[in-house]
């Protein structure tokens, strides 16, 4: 398969495995009715996902280096794949916790070994053309998934079996025939199969800033839809997911041509702003003030900061492109899941809206400390994300 077909493949994985992790989003309150529990149990099984995804960052993020990259894409497929599968067949809470630990590892394993292996097919060798690919094909699969399953049931009514899982498992299965035949244009390296993260030299502020936007995000696709249920708009719930990440998506080309300092400014004032907004809408009963919350949160999360994040750890890891994107992930999951379960402890024992305003507080106080730091108080002339 030529370079080009490759790339259009890779994109195809990358949105495919990540399409998969949030399809079952809009049902997260219904494995848990089905099993007779709360807010706290639907958070900790929406952070499954985490806890197979963090160790597979932490000891796994270069392995692709070792076994190649094609090898890890094929597993990512498989365990999503296989996860999915699991949900249809005995729906539950205990297949929500075992199929959001198979995606986590699947997400990891994909992300580290896909953000390298487009870095080498991208035309040009343009290290910032094949960030923007990898998170348009990611932002636009988070998103893609919750949406497409949101409107599957408001068309089929409740099942545990959507159209959009069928559409899942054809583009899965699709998947793991071509991939194999993907477009070798790397070597392997002789390295240790265990390679911990790299955390390139002064990118703490741009990782300590996605863990705050994922964990707005977090907040966003497990407690909100709650919040949704109880005011009579849960039928929006997909919707309000997809908007979370897609958002962002479309705010990529306009990140890409901001300087990255900028552009990580616009992200840390576009959080606090936008959760506001959504929790202003709950109060109001206003689907509007929650959606434009919802794209704001998102214009920070995949758009301006995860894009200006992911550049920068990328270019300063140089030659150690996978190791640095698992190390910029490890501050993203962090805030996508511990936060969370927070949350959902505080809402069972002090109701869903007291829990996110708690959330909106500290994320205030978080934020300003960051753009107190000596980097972001004065706009240096630095690289930006479109710039090779």
């Amino acid at each position: 398969m030529n370079r080009k077909a490759s790339t259009a493949i890779l994109f195809f994985v990358l949105f495919t495995v990540t399409f998969s992790v949030n399809l079952q989003a809009p049902l997260y309150g219904e494995y848990a009715a089905k099993s007779g529990l709360g807010a706290t149990a639907v958070t900790i099984g929406f952070a499954a996902y985490v806890v197979g995804l963090m160790p597979t960052l932490i000891f796994l993020g270069g392995i692709s280096d070792v076994v190649g990259r094609i090898k890890p894409l094929l597993v990512a497929l498989t365990l999503c794949l296989l996860a999915t599968l699991l949900l249809v067949i005995t729906p539950g809470w205990s297949s929500l916790l075992i199929a959001r630990f198979f995606l986590g590892v699947g997400t990891a394993l994909a992300t580290t070994s896909g953000s390298a292996y487009m870095g080498e097919l991208a035309l040009e060798g343009s290290k910032s053309k094949a960030a923007l690919l990898v998170t348009s094909s990611t932002s636009l699969g988070f998103g893609a998934g919750a949406l497409a399953t949101g409107i599957s049931l408001e068309i089929e009514g409740m099942t545990f079996l959507p159209k959009s899982f069928v559409i899942f498992f054809v583009m899965a299965v699709f998947l793991l025939a071509t991939t194999p035949w993907l477009f070798k244009s790397y070597k392997k390296k002789k390295a240790k199969l265990l390679r911990l993260p790299l955390f390139p030299k002064d990118t703490w502020l741009y990782g300590a800033s996605m863990l705050i936007a994922w964990a707005t995000t977090g907040m966003t696709i497990a407690i909100i839809p709650l919040n949704l249920k109880n005011i009579g708009l849960s039928q929006y719930t997909g919707l309000v997911i997809f908007l979370a990440i897609f958002v962002g998506f479309l705010c990529q080309p306009l990140a890409r041509r901001v300087q990255s300092t900028k552009a990580l400014k616009l992200g840390l004032l576009f959080t606090p702003l936008g959760y506001l907004a959504m929790l202003l809408g709950i109060s109001k009963n206003s689907l509007p003030l929650i959606l434009m919350g919802t794209s704001l949160t998102s214009a920070s999360s995949y758009g301006f900061t995860y894009l200006s994040s992911l550049f920068k750890f990328t270019s300063m890891g140089s030659s150690e492109t996978s190791r640095a994107t698992a190390g910029l992930f490890v501050y993203a999951y962090i805030g996508f899941s511990l936060p969370v379960i927070g949350g959902g402890v505080i809402a069972d024992a002090y109701g869903l809206f007291t829990s996110s305003l708690i959330f909106l507080i500290a994320q205030i106080v978080a934020i300003a400390f960051l753009l107190a730091a000596p980097q972001l108080r004065v706009i240096k002339k630095s690289i930006s994300p479109g710039v090779s």
